[in-house]
């Protein structure tokens, strides 16, 4: 179950996903968790990552205090708590359209 500030998060991205144009990339069906659960990637990576891979993306998270928060909480989290947001965000259908733009930026936040 999400806590409050999930809630926000999942909501934020809802509305984001509406905002976004359809070009952005639907995600495999299973993606991969552990690199999100497991990152050594600091805030500043993850979110440079992000704009490398989808700069459209990447624009609309800087102009959402909710996303960067929800992020924020999520680094700084164990990785017991990692995984079971990892596994609330891969479940939820409006996180579907950001999860391959989001394992890419795990996949390679460590060249940041």
């Amino acid at each position: 179950m999400f806590r409050p500030s999930m809630v926000n998060v999942a909501a934020g991205l809802g509305a984001l996903a509406f905002s976004l144009s359809a070009g952005v990339g639907i995600a495999s069906a299973d993606p991969d968790l552990d690199l999100a659960i497991n990152t050594t990637c600091s805030y500043p990576q993850v979110v440079a990552a992000l704009n490398a891979q989808d700069p459209q993306f990447g624009k609309a998270f800087a102009q959402s205090p909710i996303l960067q928060r929800g992020l924020r909480e999520f680094l700084a989290a164990g990785p017991d708590k990692r995984a079971q947001t990892a596994q609330d965000v891969a479940n939820a259908p409006a996180f579907q359209p950001y999860l391959g733009v989001m394992e890419q930026a795990y996949k390679t936040c460590h060249n940041f």
